[in-house]
């Protein structure tokens, strides 16, 4: 999954999807039983220049899940609600699950909220949060205070599943990464770019990818 603040990403697969996301764009690939990959910046971005700002991140997929096909969604900017916070404390973009009954568009296969959160300066945002859920919160910018503790500019704070509320309060202008997920709570074995339950399964990986059964990118000129 990767989230796009300034500069362009192109996107190709060995399905034939291919996509470029700009500022706001998010672009959410789902590997599942495979796929051949790439990304980088875009022809226009490597000739012009510019600041180039991401995210990515990976979401784990449980093992009933890990044979689907592979997919993928470009979402643009224009297709991500934005929810404006109680008393001007600043807005929340719902990428992801649901903020206060706004839905966002990502399709996931286990319920997940991913929240990009704009808290100005002095404001509060008080939100419940799933019970049970793992609970991460990403600082891009600024510093807040999380239920008493603070965090800085490119922290990450993990909440403890037992609650089901959170406190943020911003000491700066900032920018959050706030996301939930239902715990799968199996094993995560990872290789490389693999990542499977068990070692026989991602030996399994390689044989497939290596015989080409993950699909293969079209040559270049």
């Amino acid at each position: 999954m990767t989230i796009v603040y300034q500069g362009e990403v192109d996107h190709g697969d060995s399905t034939g999807a291919h996509g470029r996301i700009g500022p706001g764009d998010v672009q959410w690939m789902t590997a599942a039983a495979g796929v051949v990959h790439e990304e980088f910046h875009s022809e226009r971005f490597s000739r012009e220049g510019g600041m180039f700002e991401m995210v990515q991140l990976w979401v784990n997929l449980p093992a009933r899940d890990k044979q689907a096909a592979p997919g993928y969604q470009a979402i643009t900017a224009a297709d991500i609600p934005t929810v404006s916070l109680p008393d001007d404390a600043g807005s929340l973009r719902v990428i992801a699950g649901e903020f206060g009954g706004v839905p966002g568009p990502a399709r996931t296969f286990t319920p997940i909220n991913m929240w990009d959160v704009r808290l100005k300066e002095g404001r509060t945002l008080r939100t419940a949060v799933p019970a049970g859920h793992t609970a991460v919160l990403v600082v891009q910018s600024g510093q807040v205070e999380l239920n008493g503790t603070q965090v800085r500019a490119v922290e990450l704070a993990e909440l403890d599943r037992s609650g089901t509320e959170l406190l943020l309060k911003a000491d700066q202008d900032a920018r959050l990464l706030l996301l939930t997920g239902e715990p799968i709570g199996e094993p995560v074995v990872g290789q490389g770019p693999f990542v499977m339950n068990t070692r026989e399964e991602i030996a399994q990986a390689v044989r497939d990818y290596q015989s080409g059964k993950m699909g293969r990118l079209p040559a270049k000129s």
